[in-house]
């Protein structure tokens, strides 16, 4: 005769287990980089199937924009008046930079180009197609797609020189400083009040 109590049956919680993978993402993706984290490591650690992280997030990338802290702030930066979006893109920047402690995925695109070129090139993709949808709300005219790439590839710049090489005028300026010079760089770039 069997004794052993019936098997617990498992209650579906979509969001629990999506908090749980996003958590278990961050800690893999900080612990061992974008490009060396893997989906199965990740499901592993949040105590799901490898399907189930796939069925929440699409792509690994997806995975880590969502994971990656300030990484959803951008949907709720573009929405307002179009004059104060270059001074909201640069401080909503700054600070996420400032408070990132080299978590951000400005910082692992950067980091993953030195070391895997194809791994980059999918992040910046995914990358790039979120922003663009999110500033295209704001950001109209015929050029306005060549503007939205400027924008990334500016803050990309600045986060090299002042977040990973840590060097120069840029590294040394005080964040308040910081806000007021990227604020006129970003008014010229997205043609803004200009």
């Amino acid at each position: 005769m069997n004794t052993d109590p019936p098997p617990k049956k498992r209650r579906r919680d979509p969001e629990a287990s999506q908090a749980a993978i996003l958590a278990a993402a961050r800690a893999a993706f900080a612990e061992r980089g974008y490009a060396r984290a893997t989906i199965r490591e990740i499901a592993q650690r949040a105590g799901v199937t490898h399907g189930l992280v796939m069925r929440h997030f699409p792509s690994k990338e997806q995975l880590f924009i969502a994971a990656m802290p300030g990484a959803p702030d951008l949907v709720d930066l573009v929405p307002g008046t179009p004059e104060t979006l270059p001074h909201r893109i640069a401080r909503a920047y700054v600070d996420r930079m400032e408070r990132a402690d080299g978590n951000d995925p400005f910082i692992a695109l950067i980091r993953s180009a030195a070391s895997d070129e194809q791994a980059a090139t999918k992040l910046y993709v995914a990358m790039r197609a979120r922003s663009t949808e999110a500033y295209r709300q704001v950001v109209t005219g015929p050029d306005a797609d060549v503007r939205i790439d400027l924008l990334g590839a500016h803050l990309i710049g600045v986060t090299f020189s002042r977040y990973i090489v840590k060097s120069g005028t840029l590294a040394d300026m005080p964040p308040g400083a910081l806000v007021d010079h990227l604020t006129r760089t970003l008014r010229g770039i997205l043609a803004i009040g200009a």
